[in-house]
């Protein structure tokens, strides 16, 4: 009789936890909103105004804005998953030049970590028909994100480079932002 009360509590406690995980999940759009408010925020609180002598060194990455219109809001949380982990790699390296605030690099990074092991747990990772999509998006991410990866290798991870970058991630996050608006 023990071991079947025992049996029963460990099947409630893992009731109670899928339970809340899919209360998150189902609130993504709502969670999403407040990460991405709050890494704009940090974004900002990191560097200072965008500096006037990197004006002349802008540059276009063009995001490709489609991963985040598909039809399917599972594949609008798996390309939001593979931004934010590009996003969470760029900003892990050579921060020497950047001449940011450090507590609120450290915030951003935490931020993002969390958020990628959120979306993770929420991500259904089986097959679906979509399959083809999702990868035709990841592929797209990956470019994008390996441009301003060699932007910023070209450019020895100067402090101009770093700040364009740091413009084109709050420009991600805002794209970000719009979409799970709408979800």
């Amino acid at each position: 009789i023990m071991n079947a009360f025992g049996f029963i509590q460990i099947c409630l406690t893992l009731s109670c936890t899928t339970t809340i995980s899919s209360l998150q999940c189902n609130h993504f759009h709502l969670q999403q909103r407040k990460v991405v408010e709050n890494s704009l925020q940090l974004l900002d609180k990191m560097g200072k105004k965008f500096p006037q002598q990197c004006l002349r060194e802008k540059m276009s990455f063009r995001f490709p804005t489609q991963v985040l219109h598909p039809r399917q809001k599972e594949t609008v949380r798996v390309a939001i998953e593979e931004i934010f982990q590009h996003i969470f790699y760029i900003f892990s390296k050579n921060l020497t030049l950047a001449a940011w605030d450090g507590t609120a690099l450290d915030q951003f990074q935490n931020g993002l970590y969390r958020q990628i092991e959120q979306l993770e747990a929420c991500v259904i990772k089986k097959h679906t028909h979509d399959c083809w999509s999702k990868e035709v998006s990841r592929l797209k991410l990956k470019k994008y994100f390996q441009k301003i990866d060699c932007f910023l290798k070209g450019k020895q991870h100067d402090l101009c480079s770093w700040e364009i970058s740091r413009a084109e991630m709050r420009r991600c996050l805002q794209l970000i932002d719009k979409v799970t608006r709408k979800l």
